[in-house]
């Protein structure tokens, strides 16, 4: 098992690539712990990794707010006694052209998708940094490298989660920590597939493979990220697309 003994939090992880990665994890043999804002999600998903023999326990945790964030993490610290792993998974969208977005959507997505980031980096980090090791993954997006059409706020904050996760690399490798990112194209969470058939049909197109993204494809790159086996890489982005930037 790649992460057998390992003690991982993702966030975000009530329901779509946040669910498939506690999943991934728990199946390697990580000690799961399934942060999300909604508690019936939480349930969810730690019974289901439950029945499937998984060590796991669940927080309902508003990534916004710093206390939160800091108990999450002495939680955690009180029940397994480390830190491994922390995926930032966390996020939202509210989109809207730039003559159309107002505060209130700007806001928002800034709070959870930079700010929540920074929170749950920070707590983590400085765990790591007394063990002397840990890794640290942020969800990026393809819309952070190359823009997309009404989403102003969701690109800012993809872009700055990059910026975050060079800057952490470069001042958190000393400590034994690596961080990296991973920028996801179009996937098929939940919320992709309630879109109309011809929409999904119009992204398709746009991969060479002629395909969408299944939340496990981006599971997976995070179980590599977070295994020994990449013990040689930080400050990375990467690109799970299928090619849509070609």
């Amino acid at each position: 098992m790649r992460l057998k003994g390992k003690v991982a939090i993702i966030t975000g992880a009530g329901r779509g690539i946040g669910e498939f990665t506690a999943k991934r994890f728990a199946e390697e043999g990580a000690k799961v712990v399934v942060a999300s804002i909604a508690q019936e999600e939480v349930t969810q998903v730690v019974e289901e990794i439950k029945t499937n023999n998984g060590e796991v326990m669940g927080l309902v945790v508003d990534v916004t707010k710093g206390d939160q964030v800091n108990d999450m993490i002495s939680q955690v610290i009180n029940k397994y006694g480390k830190v491994d792993i922390i995926v930032n998974n966390a996020g939202i969208t509210a989109d809207a052209t730039l003559l159309k977005m107002n505060e209130d959507q700007w806001d928002k997505v800034i709070d959870v998708n930079l700010k929540g980031v920074y929170n749950c980096g920070q707590a983590a980090a400085k765990v790591m940094a007394e063990q002397g090791s840990g890794v640290i993954l942020n969800a990026s997006s393809v819309v952070g490298l190359y823009g997309n059409y009404g989403q102003t706020n969701y690109a800012a904050t993809k872009w700055g989660v990059i910026g975050m996760t060079k800057t952490w690399a470069k001042e958190l490798g000393k400590k034994g920590i690596r961080v990296n990112a991973v920028a996801p194209g179009f996937i098929l969470t939940p919320m992709v597939k309630k879109m109309p058939d011809k929409v999904l049909d119009m992204m398709k197109k746009k991969s060479p493979l002629g395909l969408l993204g299944e939340p496990e494809d981006i599971a997976n790159a995070y179980l590599y990220l977070a295994s020994d086996e990449a013990r040689f890489i930080t400050g990375s982005v990467l690109e799970i697309t299928g090619g849509v930037i070609l």
